[in-house]
């Protein structure tokens, strides 16, 4: 699957119910004093995190919402009741941001919920002003009304592992041989234009869009790119042998991932793709220079087209994340 990641939208929370005027009129009081209820509150607008990252969908075909208010006060000193509150589900990981205040909240819990609008508070019925001075007081006030604010949302993806390197490294035909996530495959740079999501034995692996030089910075896609990759556990970085320099490949990237902070204490590996392409000799001499001239540590070099290169693959990828995790 892949994700569409962020989207904006209004909201208002309900207003609280109106006070109201009313009187006791029971048999035995015939001068019965001020019974006017207080309003209910306005429901408050609240964010829950579920573990749906298709959660955010609604807000394509959606952009507005209110709360309901809160009801009037009644006769016989009963306020109102309280309107429901409101609550907008977004996937876990998501950051929403109030436009407004620049406030930002990340929910990373299912479950959790965040008030970000809170409903108005109701008014005061005729009975709240009585006193020894007003014995029939004939006022009552208005329900107030509830925040309203405009917000922007978007989803950074939690995934223990996460595929990166330059335009056709074979990130998503390695996601797809693994996982059967059956993402979209091109021959051309940017095919994947969003991450993609695969599983593979209960862990999450993210194929992230490529990467160019200049991406830290914002060229190409940018931040839309690297704040996908700030959740995960570990980084592979993939590098096709098809590539005349692998070491320019390798440091372009790992030029772009160390300028972005949250990213270097994320541990990485490299992986060589595309191995059906160049000898066995060659990939020696490659990992030879990658070990000694980069101390960078090597995977191994694998095809999608042979069975055991995936099957090893993913056995190595399970142990290295058991590894991180402890």
């Amino acid at each position: 699957m892949s994700l569409i990641d962020e989207y904006d939208f209004s909201a208002s929370a309900g207003k609280g119910g109106d006070g109201v005027v009313r009187w006791r009129r029971e048999k035995f009081l015939p001068k019965g004093g001020p019974a006017g209820g207080n309003g209910g509150r306005g429901g408050d607008v609240r964010i829950r995190g579920i573990r749906d990252n298709n959660a955010l969908r609604p807000l394509m075909y959606r952009h507005e919402y209110a709360a309901q208010d809160g009801e009037p006060g009644a006769s016989s000193s009963k306020t109102g009741a309280d309107a429901p509150h409101l609550y907008i589900n977004v996937p876990i990981g998501s950051v929403v941001t109030n436009r407004g205040s620049g406030e930002a909240i990340e929910i990373l819990e299912e479950g959790k919920e965040y008030t970000i609008l809170q409903g108005g508070v109701g008014g005061l019925g005729n009975e709240h002003f009585k006193s020894s001075t007003n014995q029939r007081p004939m006022q009552a006030t208005k329900g107030q009304p509830g925040e309203k604010g405009d917000f922007h949302v978007e989803l950074r993806l939690i995934a223990d592992l996460g595929l990166v390197g330059l335009p056709n490294a074979g990130k998503t035909s390695l996601l797809n041989a693994l996982t059967n996530a059956d993402a979209k495959v091109g021959s051309y740079p940017f095919t994947t234009l969003d991450p993609n999501l695969g599983v593979y034995y209960g862990h999450i692996i993210a194929d992230i869009p490529g990467l160019i030089e200049g991406a830290s910075s914002g060229k190409g896609l940018g931040h839309k790119f690297l704040r996908h990759i700030s959740r995960t556990r570990a980084l592979i970085h993939c590098i096709s042998l098809e590539r005349g320099d692998v070491l320019a490949s390798y440091d372009t990237v790992e030029q772009e991932l160390s300028a972005y902070d949250s990213l270097v204490a994320i541990p990485r590996h490299v992986l060589l793709t595309k191995r059906d392409l160049v000898s066995d000799d060659a990939i020696r001499d490659i990992k030879t220079k990658l070990s000694s001239e980069r101390a960078v540590p090597v995977l191994g070099a694998v095809t999608v087209l042979d069975d055991d290169d995936i099957k090893e693959l993913g056995d190595m990828l399970v142990d290295l994340l058991r590894k991180t995790k402890d």
